[in-house]
C-alpha cells in the first residue's frame, strides 16, 4: 500500500509541538483545526487566532498554516502538518456577516454558522423538534458570503432542520459536514439523517465520519468496528466519493477530568447529546477503544481494509475526497 497519509477533517487537540509530533507519527499531514473557541467574543477570537498562528510559526519544522491544496500536498512531501485554520462557530462576527472577509484575510478557511446554541444564523444540534426553527435569513446571507469568498461552509453542529435548510439553500454548491456520523446507526442529535447525508453529497461536498464517542455508540464503549459501521452507512447514502474522516479527539495536554465532565462528559450542558450514554461513559473510557490518539490513525486504515474497502477507496475516505472538495471550493 502507498504511504497512508491522512487529512483529519476536524481536530481540536492542543496546538503544541508534542501534539504535532503525535499527528505526524499517525501520518496525518493536514488538519481542520479549531483555532477559535465557540461562543468567544470577536476580541477573544482574534486573540486566540493570533496565539495559534504564533505557535505554529514557532515550530515551522513540523507544521505550517495551509490555505491551498498545494500547501497540503507540500506538507505531506516535507513531513509536516498543514494546519487549516477553522472555527466551529460564527457567533463572534454576528450580525456583521461582512467580517467573514476579514477572517479569510487572517487565514481562516473553514467555518460553521453555529455551534450548539441558537444564534443569528440558525439552531444547533441540541435543539430538536420545534426548538430547531431552522436557518435564519441571516444564515442564508452567511451562506452566500461563504460561497462568494470560497470558504468552506461546514454544517456539522447544526440542528436537523437547520441542516436541511442550509443544504437546500446551497443550491448545489459544495457544503461539508466535517464531523458527524449516521443518525440511523446512533440516534444522537449530533448525527445526520440519511437525507442529510445524501443531500450534502449532492452538493458535491462530503461528510466526515467522526471518532467522538457520543456520536458513535451509546450503550457501550465503542470500538473500531462501531466506527466503521458508520462509514458503511455514510458510503451507502453519500457514495464513496463523498465520505471523509475526522478524529475530534482531545490530547496533549489531556483534558482535566472535572472540566471534561462538565463540558463534554456525562454532566455536560447538552444532556440530549452527552448525558444519554451508558454508565461506561466516564473520563477513563471517553475515547474509542481503537483510537486513543492521532498516533492510532493507521488503525483506521486497517479497520476499513478489514471491512473490505479497497486501497483506492480507503485513500478516498482518508484524504482524496477532502483534497477534491477543498480544491473545488478554494479553487487553488
Amino acid at each position: 500500500m502507498t504511504k497512508q497519509w491522512t487529512i483529519d477533517g476536524l481536530n481540536c487537540a492542543g496546538m503544541n509541538r508534542e501534539q504535532m509530533e503525535k499527528t505526524l507519527k499517525g501520518n496525518v499531514h493536514a488538519i481542520n483545526y479549531t483555532s477559535i473557541r465557540p461562543y468567544a467574543s470577536l476580541t477573544d477570537s482574534l486573540l486566540l487566532l493570533e496565539k495559534v498562528r504564533a505557535t505554529i510559526e514557532e515550530m515551522d519544522d513540523v507544521a505550517f498554516v495551509a490555505t491551498t491544496v498545494a500547501d497540503i500536498e507540500r506538507a505531506a512531501e516535507t513531513n509536516r502538518v498543514g494546519v487549516i485554520l477553522g472555527t466551529q462557530d460564527s457567533t463572534m462576527i454576528e450580525p456583521e456577516t461582512g467580517l467573514l472577509a476579514t477572517l479569510k484575510q487572517l487565514g481562516i478557511r473553514i467555518l460553521q454558522p453555529n455551534y450548539n446554541r441558537p444564534n443569528h444564523y440558525g439552531c444547533g444540534a441540541p435543539q430538536t423538534g420545534p426548538a430547531d426553527t431552522g436557518m435564519t435569513e441571516a444564515g442564508a446571507e452567511w451562506l452566500e458570503e461563504m460561497h462568494r469568498l470560497r470558504l468552506v461552509a461546514d454544517i456539522s453542529h447544526c440542528g436537523h432542520k437547520t441542516t436541511s435548510d442550509f443544504i437546500a439553500a446551497s443550491k448545489g454548491r459544495p457544503l461539508v459536514i466535517s464531523h458527524a456520523n449516521s443518525y440511523e446507526v446512533c440516534p444522537s442529535p449530533r448525527n445526520k439523517t440519511d437525507e442529510h447525508i445524501r443531500g450534502v453529497a449532492e452538493t458535491g461536498g462530503l461528510i466526515g465520519g467522526v471518532m467522538w464517542t457520543p456520536a458513535v455508540r451509546h450503550d457501550q464503549r465503542p470500538d473500531m468496528d462501531d466506527f466503521v459501521n458508520h462509514i458503511d452507512r455514510l458510503v451507502k447514502f453519500a457514495g464513496i466519493d463523498h465520505v471523509g474522516f475526522s478524529s475530534d479527539t482531545v490530547e496533549s495536554p489531556r483534558p482535566d477530568p472535572e472540566v471534561w465532565d462538565k463540558s463534554f462528559g456525562p454532566n455536560g450542558p447538552d444532556q440530549n447529546i452527552v448525558g444519554v450514554l451508558g454508565d461506561w461513559f466516564v473520563y477513563e473510557n471517553r475515547l474509542n477503544l481503537g483510537f486513543q490518539s492521532q498516533v492510532d490513525t493507521p488503525k483506521v486504515w486497517d479497520g476499513l481494509a478489514k471491512r473490505g474497502y479497497s486501497e483506492g477507496d480507503i485513500e478516498k475516505i482518508m484524504r482524496k475526497n477532502w483534497l477534491r472538495v477543498l480544491k473545488d471550493i478554494w479553487g487553488e
